[in-house]
């Protein structure tokens, strides 16, 4: 009986110890949809209110000593070369999630960029301006950090090298209170997180 009751309580330590190990682990990033065709213009998906469960990505954090080694500008640690990114932001109007003009060919200078370093892997992060709800800004920030990803990938770059996560308005570029500061705001921002 003892054996028998000791056998249940090792089984079951290990049990917790392999749950436990588990759930450290960060959920794996889903692939995208197939990107759209570029003829009908890059949209996100559902352009009215966007949903109020936003899809949050965690974002891997920096490694600040890793070293990238292919040519002088990939030759630095990736929390400065984060901070003199070559990867330029992209912009949005109030309310919208949709590329224009401006950011397609932001982009597009972007998705040339990681072909050069095709070891690279990103972040694209969502951002909204201080208006709005939480929620509202939380959903927003998610499509437009999705419309630059699916751009990037008509662009030649592969889903693995690419995540999204969505900030809402937790992170202004621009502490300011008004249209000047709200225009930065409402931005995708590229971080490099893997060499």
């Amino acid at each position: 009986m003892f054996k028998a009751m000791t056998r249940v309580c090792v089984a079951l330590l290990l049990l917790c110890v392999v749950v436990a190990g588990c759930s450290k682990k960060q959920a794996p990033v889903t692939k995208p949809a197939p990107p759209p065709n570029l003829s009908s213009g890059i949209t996100a998906p559902d352009e009215g209110e966007p949903s109020s469960q936003p899809s949050r990505i965690s974002e891997t954090p920096l490694a600040g000593s890793e070293v990238i080694e292919e040519d002088g500008i990939s030759a630095r640690a990736l929390e400065d070369l984060n901070r003199d990114s070559p990867l330029e932001p992209v912009f949005y109007p109030l309310d919208s999630s949709e590329l224009d003009e401006t950011g397609r060919m932001t982009v597009a200078a972007n998705a040339q960029i990681l072909k050069k370093y095709p070891k690279w892997a990103i972040t694209v992060e969502g951002h909204c301006d201080e208006r709005g709800s939480d929620e509202y800004n939380l959903a927003l920030g998610d499509k437009r950090a999705k419309s630059a990803m699916r751009y990037l990938l008509t662009m030649g770059v592969l889903a693995e090298r690419l995540a999204v996560v969505s900030y809402g308005k937790e992170k202004p570029a621009d502490p300011g209170h008004g249209e000047t500061a709200w225009e930065k705001n409402r931005r995708d921002e590229f971080f490099i997180i893997a060499k």
